[in-house]
């Protein structure tokens, strides 16, 4: 349920709806408008005596929310959010490419890789320290160890930092290090991890799950917003087809789709999607041109040495190419880069 407070509600007026609306059992979300202030509530409507609260000094009106996730939802907020880390923001008109290797290695390598993608224009550095693998055998990353190579790489490049969080009891030690919490596409419905990430107050990066729809995706998103964590990006990074040319199937119309329902800033992951850096260029395009807010791109310095995802990592050369081409395409969206 959404309260729109009348533009001649006092302060008074509506920190007095607010605390009734929590008296009643209900979690409240006050938005301020340059005009009117509206109060999200979120709770049981069972126990919302709607003509009581019409008849309180300074409401306007009470309009319901239809779709079920109630805070990611544009009936709720029109108005984009746009996420503030430093002097960057993430949904504004700038687009901010995040870029690094797959998971944090090597020291030299992953420093060398950092300071290519800082060149080639990359606002984020992306590696992972934690590697939910398929298999049990393969390389897990360095943990702790991995996320203090990004903190010396954070301040050797000036570089904000994103990586992944795979177990609740790991959210705390992450947090502490890195800038955004990743939710990897495995982890999308681990509603106590997304939790736990939310209650950090860290920007959290929700990664669509390999066959999610977008509304279980939203609702992943929903359980953050819940937590009163706002700043949410969303991460398509392909979804699991009957297609096996490549690794997965970037869904480029839920970018859109994504814009119409929620005011929450998305990005692109062409890297996962396709499995080969041959195809990253064209879908980075395509998902820039479609309204994407940023990229997420696997670069390392040496893919065939790579312990995790080589074969779609571009070599930072072909990084740096890709970056002038992208600026391109965004100058055509109205957008820079």
């Amino acid at each position: 349920m959404i309260i729109v407070m009348n533009s001649s509600a006092t302060k008074e007026e509506i920190q007095s709806v607010e605390n009734i609306l929590v008296n009643l059992g209900f979690k409240t979300h006050p938005i301020y408008g340059e005009i009117k202030t509206v109060i999200g509530a979120i709770g049981d409507k069972r126990l919302l005596d709607t003509e009581m609260i019409k008849n309180l000094p300074g409401v306007e009106n009470l309009v319901p929310i239809m779709k079920p996730y109630k805070l990611a939802s544009k009936e709720l907020q029109q108005n984009k959010t746009i996420i503030e880390i430093g002097d960057l923001k993430i949904g504004g008109n700038e687009l901010i490419v995040m870029a690094g290797p797959c998971a944090v290695e090597d020291e030299q390598v992953f420093y060398a890789t950092a300071h290519k993608v800082k060149a080639a224009g990359a606002k984020i550095l992306r590696g992972g320290a934690f590697k939910p693998r398929t298999s049990p055998y393969a390389f897990q990353g360095l943990e702790e160890q991995g996320l203090k190579m990004l903190d010396i790489a954070r301040n050797e490049t000036g570089l904000k930092i994103v990586t992944e969080v795979v177990d609740t009891r790991d959210v705390e030690t992450v947090a502490k290090y890195s800038d955004i919490l990743q939710i990897g596409a495995r982890n999308m419905q681990n509603f106590r991890l997304l939790k736990e990430a939310g209650a950090s107050n860290k920007p959290v990066l929700i990664k669509r799950g390999l066959s999610a729809t977008i509304e279980e995706w939203l609702m992943a998103a929903e359980y953050v917003i819940s937590t009163g964590n706002p700043n949410i990006i969303l991460c398509e990074r392909g979804i699991r087809t009957f297609e096996t040319a490549t690794r997965n199937t970037l869904d480029i119309s839920a970018i859109p789709v994504v814009k119409e329902l929620s005011h929450l800033p998305i990005i692109a992951d062409p890297s996962h999607a396709t499995g080969s850096w041959k195809y990253v260029n064209p879908l980075a395009k395509a998902a820039i041109a479609a309204g994407a807010d940023g990229l997420i791109i696997e670069v390392h310095n040496d893919p065939a040495k790579a312990m995790c995802d080589g074969p779609q990592s571009l070599k930072p050369d072909k990084f740096k190419e890709l970056m002038q081409e992208l600026r391109t395409v965004a100058l055509a969206v109205n957008r820079n880069i």
